[in-house]
């Protein structure tokens, strides 16, 4: 008897009764379910990587699209037809109203695919999304693609040669921010670096009015172009700043709906950027440094606006403010 005793003894030791924390760890590992969180790159539906496209087919039960950072050039019943999976849009009231929780809550138990325009990690980050799911013991799994952020070398400026980029928003007739200039100071300082300025994006923004009175009241979709970006940096130039950081001929470069079929790389002066239509959103604009490489002239040479890019003479480009006398 005392034999038994000693060899359920060792035997428990062996195989002793886990822990509360180790039975939660392993159920969390056991646990179906999982947010993947998809780059779609910068072009249309079929832009998205091979592994991307099997996960939402093979692997996830709901299917959502951030839109309210950026655009696709594909509609979302596009989307829907070529992954075959409903998508559910995501805009800002989405957010707000709790929705990115119930999609986590979701993402416990189910795999749940959360698709972004360009990468996932790029011009506009969803770390707080990461953080969010990690805090509910949510496995994320991460699909990369394309961005403007890397997209903008086809305009044959090398990426090495680039700073900080910074974002240009919308005037209005009381708030022009001028914050960005700073960043373009600094790189001139540090190497004469170039500067990819990406360009205000106004959708189902609410209105003043529906911020007062609560209701659902929204401002049109505003996507800011090349022109309007010129004659904002001009502006903070010319009549705030005054410091020479640049001037009407600096060399910048338009990039328009890079990664579709039409993409546009145009470089001409500052001054001249003010009346290049270059056509249907979206815009960035690339302020050229001081130093450039002889490959990087001979790719502005390429890409020099030519006189069909620019509005015709005594054609003044449409305002995209929502309020006169702005600029």
């Amino acid at each position: 008897r005392e034999r038994k005793r000693e060899r359920r003894r060792r035997l428990s030791a062996v195989f002793k009764e886990p822990s509360r924390e180790d039975k939660r760890a392993l159920r969390i590992a056991l646990r179906m379910g999982g947010l993947h969180l998809i780059g779609l790159g910068l072009g249309n539906e079929k832009d998205i990587t091979v592994n991307a496209l099997e996960a939402i087919r093979d692997k996830c039960a709901h299917v959502y699209l951030e839109n309210y950072t950026s655009v696709l050039a594909a509609s979302p019943s596009k989307l829907e037809e070529f992954y075959g999976k409903k998508v559910t849009i995501c805009d800002r009231a989405f957010v707000e109203s709790n929705g990115v929780d119930g999609m986590l809550t979701q993402a416990e138990k189910e795999d749940v695919a959360f698709l972004v325009v360009g990468d996932c990690f790029a011009a506009t980050t969803h770390s707080d999304l990461v953080l969010r799911a990690h805090e509910k013991k949510v496995k994320v799994k991460t699909y990369y693609n394309a961005s403007i952020m890397n997209a903008c070398a086809g305009s044959g400026l090398q990426l090495y040669n680039f700073g900080k980029t910074v974002s240009l928003c919308f005037f209005t007739p009381t708030w022009k921010p001028d914050s960005f200039y700073d960043s373009i100071k600094m790189n001139k300082v540090n190497g004469g670096l170039h500067t990819l300025v990406l360009l205000d994006i106004r959708v189902k923004e609410p209105t003043v009015e529906a911020l007062c009175t609560g209701k659902k009241i929204y401002e049109p979709a505003r996507f800011m172009s090349v022109s309007t970006a010129a004659r904002q940096m001009l502006y903070v130039e010319n009549e705030v700043r005054k410091e020479g950081v640049y001037d009407e001929d600096s060399i910048v470069v338009a990039t328009a709906r890079v990664g579709q079929e039409d993409e546009r790389f145009i470089s001409c002066t500052l001054k001249e950027m003010c009346r290049v239509n270059a056509g249907g959103p979206l815009h960035s604009l690339i302020l050229v440094g001081t130093e450039v490489h002889e490959l990087e002239e001979n790719m502005l040479k390429h890409y020099r606006a030519k006189p069909e890019d620019f509005y015709p003479e005594g054609e003044e480009p449409e305002s995209q403010y929502l309020e006169d006398g702005v600029l």
